[in-house]
């Protein structure tokens, strides 16, 4: 056209481009935020490791310092030893074996997760202690005395190693079955072909390629033993967790208590590079595609009893016999303040459990769609960093929180005195806010991971058709990928939700005045050797922890690649949410792209 000017801008508009692409978008910056408020409470607890204590660290260190180290480390031995052989043998023989009873073993062996650690010792406490039931019948079936046989002392180094494993064994068994169950059977049926009998190719081939996940397994084991405080105090074994209580509120040094915490922290470091240092170079991983179905081979009768007794211990010392010695004393006598007084107990449990996974799964889904829309360096970081808060103990987070929002409580407090003649209290450490972001330091890991799994088995030809039909990033997680999510967001809840119900050195320290929840309340009357009447709270806790355990068992279940629903079965909607979008099309409840619009 005469007097038209044509001008090619292409490259200044693909260097426009490109420097947009490259600056942080909202979600990496909101991503970057929560790293920093995750990492907080650790930075707090590091940095006061050199402050001058004015010789009180010094007596620590050279009175009882060196048995906090020594514990600690045993419990770390003991615990992960036990665990490992316990989980990885009882996820093998459910997996590969057939033996009566398989198919509720392997539910049923998850189910000691749902008992706290704390909870578990004390009722060993009051079975197997001296004036127990278990030792009063030998006493009166031998004629013994005072004297006249041993027994091992449950409140003990050992006894806290069995009550460790017993409760926590199954975070072993779940990761190592799943990866069992996605292992190849050709795998093995080369091996059988090659003169190696069951045993050999267990150790040689299936061993091997389940190893990262049972050190992950174990290393989740090891870091809850190490956050433990009610199990070691009630069985008098001092560990750095016990000394940084007595610390802080028993000889009021909360310096004292950041530097017990901080040495705290070099275990947490050195576990997950003892790890790393061993994995070294090495890599285990499939050199098929085919995925046949896991055909168990049939035990005989001998096996077969062994078998079952290798899965019958684990649950019935872990699960039954503790649950039925709280039912009944429940039923019998359970708690006092059985009516408004419990429920008050009940509601402020269950208040903090409900913001704290509320909370959680809007961080996790943040962090995870913030890595979905720009992988770069420092949105890798930030999720890494928000994933660290599972390693730390609750008593090294609830001292590093409590640091930084007391100081911040005091400044307001005299700057509104100052200001305008008024007190404002304690508006952060005398409410429940530091309690909830304590716990959501302690296990937004928890949540992460869930949604992240999730999150990633969406196509990302989804995000793509959404964007053509005009909708951009928020649109299209509230409308495509939040209703495919569903599932995996309620379970990344009710895992959170369970964590903190169950949680109990973090709430100890930061909890407001007068505001008791079901573990303080269990804690104080099983400390004080009224466990009948904790049993009540104990069972409460216990009870709200059994549904995210068939939750797990269902999960892990439908792991394993090309696995399909029975047939003639129409696959549940809950299966099909926890398995993910593929499973979600076949149920004809996959949001077309076009619900974007």
């Amino acid at each position: 056209m005469a007097g038209t000017v044509f001008v090619d801008d292409t490259p200044g508009r693909i260097g426009r481009t490109f420097r947009r692409a490259r600056q942080p978008t909202a979600w990496s910056t909101a991503a970057l935020v929560l790293a920093g408020l995750v990492s907080l409470p650790v930075l707090v607890v590091a940095s006061r490791i050199f402050v001058d204590t004015e010789g009180v660290w010094e007596h620590i260190a050279s009175t009882v310092l060196p048995d906090y180290i020594i514990n600690t480390l045993l419990l770390m031995v003991g615990v992960g030893t036990l665990a490992a052989a316990c989980g990885v043998g009882a996820a093998w023989l459910v997996t590969m074996y057939r033996f009566p009873g398989v198919r509720i073993f392997e539910w049923a062996l998850l189910l000691p997760l749902a008992v706290p650690a704390y909870v578990l010792a004390y009722v060993y406490t009051e079975l197997f202690e001296y004036a127990g039931p278990v030792q009063a019948l030998l006493r009166e079936l031998f004629g013994w005395s005072h004297g006249d046989y041993w027994f091992p002392r449950i409140r003990s180094l050992e006894g806290a190693v069995v009550v460790f494993a017993l409760t926590l064994y199954p975070y072993v068994y779940m990761l190592a079955r799943a990866a069992f169950m996605e292992q190849s059977v050709c795998a093995l049926e080369v091996s059988r072909t090659l003169g190696r009998g069951p045993w050999r190719s267990f150790r040689d081939v299936a061993l091997p390629l389940a190893r990262p996940a049972i050190a992950a397994g174990t290393a989740l084991v090891l870091m809850e033993t190490i956050s433990d405080y009610g199990t070691v105090y009630h069985f008098g074994v001092p560990t750095f967790t016990t000394g940084i209580y007595r610390a802080w509120f028993g000889m009021g040094e909360p310096m004292v208590a950041a530097q017990l915490a901080a040495s705290m922290l070099v275990f947490v470091a050195a576990l997950v590079a003892a790890e790393r240092f061993a994995r070294g170079r090495q890599r285990f991983h499939h050199t098929t595609r085919r995925y046949q179905p896991i055909r168990r081979r049939p035990l005989g009768p001998a096996r077969a009893a062994v078998a079952v007794a290798v899965c019958v211990l684990p649950v019935g010392l872990g699960f039954v016999l503790p649950g039925a010695v709280l039912l009944g004393h429940a039923i019998t006598q359970g708690d006092p303040h059985w009516g408004p007084r419990f429920f008050a107990y009940a509601t402020n449990s269950f208040t903090l459990a409900v913001v704290t996974a509320l909370v959680a799964v809007a961080a996790a889904v943040v962090l995870a769609y913030a890595l979905r829309q720009s992988a770069g360096p420092l949105t890798r970081l930030a999720g890494r960093i928000a994933a660290l808060g599972y390693a730390v103990p609750g008593s090294v987070i609830a001292v590093g929180v409590l640091i930084p929002f007391a100081g911040l409580d005091n400044t307001v407090d005299r700057f509104a005195r100052d200001t305008f003649g008024v007190s404002t209290g304690l508006v952060l450490t005398g409410t429940i806010a530091a309690l909830v972001y304590a716990y959501l330091v302690r296990f937004l890991a928890v949540s992460v991971n869930t949604v992240e799994a999730s999150l990633t088995k969406i196509s990302t030809t989804m995000d793509q058709a959404a964007r053509t039909l005009g909708a951009g990033p928020r649109r299209t997680l509230v409308r495509v990928h939040a209703p495919i999510m569903r599932g995996s967001l309620l379970t990344a809840g009710l895992l959170v939700f369970v964590d903190v119900m169950k949680e109990l050195p973090a709430t100890m320290i930061l909890r407001p005045f007068n505001f008791d929840t079901l573990a303080i309340r269990t804690y104080r009357l099983a400390s004080d050797e009224r466990l009948a009447e904790a049993s009540t709270a104990a069972l409460t806790i216990v009870l709200v922890g059994i549904l995210p355990v068939i939750l797990l068992s269902l999960a892990i279940a439908r792991s394993r690649p090309g696995s399909r629903p029975e047939a003639g079965r129409a696959p549940s909607r809950l299966g099909a949410l926890l398995r993910g979008p593929s499973a979600l099309a076949r149920t004809g409840t996959t949001p077309h792209p076009t619900s974007a619009e």
